[in-house]
């Protein structure tokens, strides 16, 4: 089975606008009903405060071949936030013994389309990363203010470049 049958087939909790489970059901049926689930993002810094940035594969279903700031994924299925954000981060950085992601926020990200709460954490990478083909095309480490420069230029995925957003004003004290 492609790594897109997998992740259409897996099983998600729907969500209540209070972030209260109220049912489950496929990632594809989540994804093409626009039915509200639950998310992490994790902001990745290597130990010199370069931010991880990488280019999603095309076969992603949604957001394929985008750019983003961010690691993350669905949470599965009674699966918890914390624990979510740890698997995902370390699935995608190809990488195993991650220091427990930080918390830093909370929201409701909504396009026309979908609907899913996000929580978004931050983690220091020390580790040598090795890159899931399956998710990741192209990945760097990037200094803060590189990638700044470089986003506009960029197709970046629309929830990332919101967790970005949300956690620079965090770091400036503008929340």
């Amino acid at each position: 089975m492609t790594e897109e049958g997998r992740s259409a087939d897996e099983v998600l909790d729907i969500v209540d606008a209070e972030d209260r489970v109220v049912g489950q059901r496929p990632r594809g049926e989540v994804y093409a009903r626009g039915l509200r689930h639950r998310s992490t993002a994790i902001q990745v810094r290597d130990a010199e405060g370069r931010i991880f940035v990488h280019r999603r594969t095309p076969t992603k279903l949604i957001f394929p071949s985008m750019y983003d700031v961010v690691v993350g994924g669905v949470v599965g299925e009674g699966e918890e936030y914390d624990a979510a954000a740890l698997r995902e981060a370390e699935e995608e950085l190809g990488v195993s013994g991650l220091p427990t992601p930080e918390r830093r926020l909370k929201f409701l990200f909504g396009t026309a389309e979908h609907s899913w709460f996000l929580t978004v954490y931050e983690v220091v990478c020390t580790l040598p990363v090795r890159p899931q083909a399956e998710e990741v095309a192209w990945w760097d480490w990037m200094a803060p203010d590189e990638l700044e420069r470089a986003l506009p230029g960029w197709d970046v995925v629309p929830d990332g470049l919101e967790c970005h957003r949300r956690l620079r004003l965090l770091r400036e004290g503008r929340t």
